[in-house]
């Protein structure tokens, strides 16, 4: 009996979608600082749009872009380790994952684009950083500058 009550757990936990971020609503950035184990969160409001800036106690930071219809549109990482992407790219990161299964470049950046989902990330152990954003979620006036 525990075992079947213990299985009907483990499934429905991993039935649930655990992930936030990219594509996801403005409540999923919450979810990205517990994820992280966050310090520190701080926002900022401007015009179009709305920027949260989290920053782990290991010294990564991720900032979260939210357009005033309140869902996630880019995100940027930066730091000492690369972030977990699974939560960061919310329900693209299949497509992400899936794309950079094929053959690829051992070395150098990742640059990505499948429609409107486009992802970039470089850097060296130590020293990570990079962004990703659907294109067709940006509020009307902003551009892909916005994200940085």
């Amino acid at each position: 009996m525990k075992k079947s009550w213990l299985c009907l757990l483990v499934v429905a936990f991993v039935a649930t979608p655990l992930f936030a971020g990219l594509g996801q609503s403005e409540d999923s950035v919450r979810a990205d600082k517990l994820h992280m184990s966050a310090a520190q969160m701080n926002s900022a409001s401007f015009k179009g749009y709305t920027v949260y800036e989290i920053r782990a106690a290991g010294g990564s930071v991720v900032r979260e872009y939210i357009s005033p219809t309140g869902m996630v549109f880019g995100v940027v990482w930066e730091g000492v380790t690369m972030p977990d992407l699974s939560q960061l790219l919310g329900p693209y990161f299949s497509q992400f994952q899936q794309a950079m299964s094929g053959p690829r470049r051992r070395r150098g950046p990742v640059y990505f684009q499948a429609g409107p989902l486009v992802v970039e990330s470089g850097g060296h152990m130590g020293a990570y950083r990079g962004r990703a954003y659907v294109t067709s979620l940006f509020p009307s006036d902003l551009t892909k500058d916005v994200v940085r």
